[in-house]
């Protein structure tokens, strides 16, 4: 095998040019496939980050009516719908896949929270537990969290949202300052921020109104104040952190699960129901592949051509080294040796072709990125499969020339000029 891998390399190289133009459709067609691939993955994990969240895999249940959030302002509070408690949370914590859990109230804004005379007309109010900022992935620009004292003694504090300090307060430090929420009085404790937060790119009126209300922020008081601030105790829903962001459709299932035991209102249609972010990211995604697939397929015909290439220039070496073949069989060379001979020959040629392929297609990724702007992640699997696939070529479109090569008459061979 060896001996035959020094005699294809050396075949190579006597013809070089002639080998660089067989290789090239090859190549084209690998680095075609390989930077595609690699934009296909980069765009499917741009999906994720924009609709999922720059890897805080988080999942949120709420409580829905026929499919929508419910309502509470207008709905009031629903029959049949319990509380949740810090068991419940301890149960939704020993599913496997979750990390952490919180449980927290949520209103729309619409007015009702107040700076001196500066509203804050859009965003949302949150009553949440101490396990909220941690379990979201929030950390502190300024001032403090909640702490047990602020839920024990019922204290009238807040924490903003970067977006709602600058919106609420205009540029004015916001720390100590005393705020409106419907009428009472809160005092902002602290400041505070997404890790990980990506920009929100905005391509329709459809999208300005669903992420208008996140993009300006949330007043956060502790879930203790809520029934102060909106008169009554409401059923709560449940963010759960996964482990992974496969992991965010099993756990909003299971948590779903876990609190629909305890609902039992004769409405049919009043249910806790897990936020479909993964099912809207995969459904883009499959969008997306569905439409790239059909560009690796064009692709790959490049890569027949290559083929092609590879089994003619092979029927042509077979032709120049007749004599050669016949002198080796002369001497007691047998079919299967020469076979193999220009059969590694082939795999040997079409496996340059397949690294030289791989090497412009990564080159050509990063172009593309830089020129369309497009997210690129390169993928080590199809780099691996392509590589696989041009030795599959040679060996394909180089077993006819080589079979050709076996069978030739060692007396004819050794006539031939």
């Amino acid at each position: 095998m060896l001996e035959n891998i020094r005699l294809a390399f050396q075949g190579i190289w006597s013809h070089k040019m002639r080998a660089f133009l067989t290789m090239l459709g090859i190549i084209i067609g690998i680095a075609s496939i390989i930077s595609i691939v690699s934009t296909i993955k980069g765009t499917n994990e741009q999906i994720k980050k924009n609709l999922i969240g720059s890897g805080n895999n988080t999942v949120e249940i709420t409580l829905t009516d026929s499919g929508s959030d419910y309502d509470m302002e207008y709905g009031g509070i629903p029959e049949g719908v319990p509380l949740l408690t810090e068991e419940t949370r301890k149960e939704i914590l020993e599913i496997e896949e979750v990390e952490d859990a919180a449980l927290y109230n949520f209103r729309d804004i619409n007015e009702g929270v107040y700076y001196q005379n500066q509203s804050l007309t859009s965003g949302k109010i949150y009553g949440t537990d101490i396990n909220y900022f941690s379990t979201c992935g929030y950390q502190v620009k300024k001032g403090r969290l909640f702490v047990d004292k602020d839920f024990e003694k019922f204290r009238k504090v807040a924490i903003l949202e970067s977006d709602a300090a600058r919106n609420l307060f205009q540029g004015k430090d916001p720390i100590g300052k005393t705020i409106e929420i419907k009428g009472e009085p809160f005092t902002v404790v602290g400041l505070v921020e997404k890790t990980g937060e990506y920009e929100i790119v905005i391509n329709s009126v459809e999208e300005y109104y669903t992420y208008m209300s996140e993009s300006s922020g949330g007043v956060f008081i502790p879930a203790a104040d809520w029934p102060i601030t909106y008169q009554f105790d409401e059923p709560q829903s449940v963010v759960a952190r996964a482990k992974t962001t496969e992991d965010m459709n099993k756990v909003g299932k299971e948590v779903a699960a876990i609190l629909n035991e305890d609902v039992t209102s004769s409405n049919e249609n009043l249910k806790y129901k897990a936020s479909d972010t993964m099912d809207r990211a995969k459904s883009i995604q499959e969008l997306s592949s569905t439409t790239n697939k059909q560009l690796i397929w064009i692709a790959s015909i490049s890569l027949l051509v290559g083929g092609i290439g590879v089994m003619n220039i092979m029927l042509v070496s077979v032709t120049e080294r007749t004599s050669e073949i016949g002198l080796k069989k002369a001497i007691g060379a047998r079919n299967e040796t020469i076979l193999y001979q220009f059969l590694t020959e082939a795999v040997v040629m079409t496996s340059m072709g397949g690294i030289l392929g791989v090497g412009a297609g990564i080159v050509l990724a990063q172009v593309i990125s830089k020129v369309s702007g497009a997210p690129v992640a390169i993928s080590v699997p199809a780099i691996l499969i392509s590589v696989l696939f041009s030795m599959l070529i040679g060996i394909i479109f180089g077993l006819l020339p080589s079979i050709k090569a076996a069978q030739l008459n060692p007396i004819d061979a050794l006539r031939h000029e």
